[in-house]
């Protein structure tokens, strides 16, 4: 058994929540680390049903609700008491890797195999369709030269997800006091355009799902795609990249399972999914949740998360949101 030390606040969560750490399942299981419904119920429910559907698994996956932590008390029961479980997996996103990178996490990113990441929301930073701001290339000048300038807002506080992404491309851009970037919360990226469109707000950073019928209607123009290859739906959206800012900002959902599991389970279910993200029935499903599908598998998806959780971190540490 792995035993992980744990700061006080995640120990509590932990027994706050009164999880019972029983024996393994006997079958394939799907943790979500939520109440149902929400991104990482959907995971669980969705992957299983076609998991079963596809015959990749035998019988039903069992699908079993463990909230607490924003998923810490889930990822402390996996490395404490089924770490080598084979038939486990469990769902992630950009909020939990977010919530480790900000040490909310009983044990680090590495604790984990990371298994798949099958579709994502993509972020996106866009301003009023009567903005001076034209480009991203004038954006990053402007937040580099004089970072309180300008107001960015989205459905994240500060250290969330969508101030971090902006975070990150102004700094790819050239900027190094990024806790300087004036931000501003609100409680969806609807509200934060809408603020826009009024003159209260010049830059908002969220993900398209949000925020789609602005583009679609003209009132808003999209200065970058934070994806790998444009968005199908929106092919005239530039990604970053395209534009020499080397971030992607998916809020992703995906796998992992126990860290001692071994190299053939864990490339069997790497397989396993990869059929599965190939379906029609995953494609289908993901389309009509308002996800994109991506694929990245194994090793690639594993850096991936590394890579993204060790960026959090330090924009993290430099805006303050830790230390």
């Amino acid at each position: 058994m792995k035993i992980f030390s744990m700061t006080s606040a995640a120990l509590g969560v932990v027994l706050t929540a009164g999880v019972s750490f029983g024996a393994p399942a006997s079958a394939t299981e799907c943790i979500a680390p939520s109440a149902p419904g929400g991104g990482w119920d959907f995971t669980c429910r969705t992957i299983g049903r076609i998991l079963t559907d596809l015959d990749l698994v035998e019988g039903n996956v069992q699908v079993t609700n463990m909230p607490g932590g924003v998923g810490a008390v889930t990822f402390a029961m996996v490395a404490n008491e089924r770490p080598a479980d084979e038939d486990l997996i469990v769902a992630t996103s950009t909020v939990g890797i977010t919530q480790i990178a900000q040490g909310r996490y009983p044990a680090p990113v590495e604790t984990m195999r990371y298994l798949a990441m099958l579709g994502a929301d993509v972020g996106v930073i866009a301003v009023d369709d009567d903005s001076e701001i034209e480009s991203l290339e004038q954006l990053t000048e402007m937040l580099a030269s004089d970072p309180g300038s300008l107001v960015t807002a989205g459905s994240s506080g500060a250290g969330g997800w969508d101030h971090i992404r902006l975070l990150m491309v102004a700094r790819e851009g050239g900027l190094d006091a990024v806790g300087d970037v004036r931000w501003v919360q609100f409680d969806g990226g609807t509200d934060a355009v809408t603020q826009m469109m009024g003159g209260q707000i010049d830059v908002v950073s969220t993900d398209l799902g949000e925020i789609a019928g602005f583009v679609d209607s003209g009132d808003i123009r999209v200065l970058a795609a934070l994806s790998d290859d444009p968005i199908p739906a929106f092919p005239d959206i530039p990604t970053a990249k395209s534009q020499g800012i080397d971030v992607t900002g998916y809020n992703w959902r995906g796998l992992y399972t126990g860290g001692d599991v071994s190299d053939a389970a864990y490339n069997e279910w790497v397989a396993n999914l990869e059929t599965l993200y190939n379906s029609e029935e995953w494609q289908t499903a993901a389309v009509e949740s308002g996800l994109i599908p991506i694929w990245r598998g194994g090793e690639e998806f594993s850096d991936f998360v590394i890579e993204e959780a060790q960026a959090m971190e330090d924009i993290s540490r430099d805006i303050g949101v830790i230390e």
